[in-house]
């Protein structure tokens, strides 16, 4: 687990690790209300999340997922059956179910703590980013990860529109605006919006190079092996059926 307090009255980030699909979960919190929220849950370490919320002293308000994953079934539907004060949150563009639908320029709040939406599809379609206010920290998810990025031959990927989310979404973030991956699989746990612009061996390339990388390299081939039983559950917010999401 890492652990960072990005500011001394700002919100409390901790991140969690799930080794199977090489996951990082968030958790923010505020540190005057308790509040906090999870940034995509992974329903193998439900458990140990909300043990570690619960010994942190901490009151569980939202499951936010980055995108409809594709390697991993989310935990929030468990989450929220265990919880069902606790909402769950993706975007409108994803097309899944969830408590919540949100948009580009939407705010999410965890007591003090505001967190911005930031529409950046082209791994999916329905890509977010989450951005705590005042811009020193955000959640990229596939979109953008420490030496690379999502693929973007599946899901509605797209190339090009990847490219044009990271440079006006996220590289257009302060310098010092730290970034928090949805993967990685090297050990790296963090970085910052200056070190990915000088580089990150893709998004450090054309547009046009970008795409011509993306396209050979990704050839709708190799997909995740779980893919097909995990995107659909996904789709539902986790759970095993349809009718157990209550929207």
């Amino acid at each position: 687990m890492g652990c960072t307090a990005s500011k001394p009255s700002g919100p409390i980030i901790r991140q969690l690790f799930e080794k199977n699909s090489s996951t990082y979960t968030y958790v923010v919190a505020c540190p005057s209300t308790k509040e906090c929220c999870l940034i995509d849950p992974v329903l193998v370490t439900v458990e140990r999340d909300l043990e570690f919320i619960k010994k942190a002293g901490y009151t569980l308000k939202y499951c936010l997922n980055t995108h409809v994953h594709a390697d991993h079934i989310t935990g929030s539907g468990t989450i929220i059956t265990k919880n069902p004060t606790v909402k769950s949150v993706i975007s409108e563009a994803s097309k899944a179910r969830a408590n919540r639908k949100v948009k580009d320029g939407e705010e999410i709040k965890i007591g003090s703590v505001r967190i911005k939406v930031r529409s950046t599809p082209g791994h999916t379609a329905g890509c977010v980013t989450y951005v705590i206010a005042g811009d020193f920290a955000a959640f990229t998810g596939d979109a953008l990860l420490i030496n690379g990025c999502g693929r973007t031959d599946f899901q509605e990927g797209n190339p090009g529109q990847l490219y044009d989310s990271v440079q006006n979404k996220i590289f257009s973030l302060p310098p010092e605006c730290k970034l928090y991956p949805g993967h990685d699989y090297n050990g790296f746990m963090s970085t910052t919006v200056a070190e990915k612009k000088k580089n990150n061996p893709r998004l450090t390339l054309s547009r046009d190079d970008f795409i011509k990388l993306m396209n050979k390299k990704f050839d709708k081939s190799n997909k995740p092996k779980r893919m097909k039983e995990v995107f659909p559950r996904n789709m539902i917010c986790g759970y095993p059926e349809p009718n157990e999401m209550k929207a």
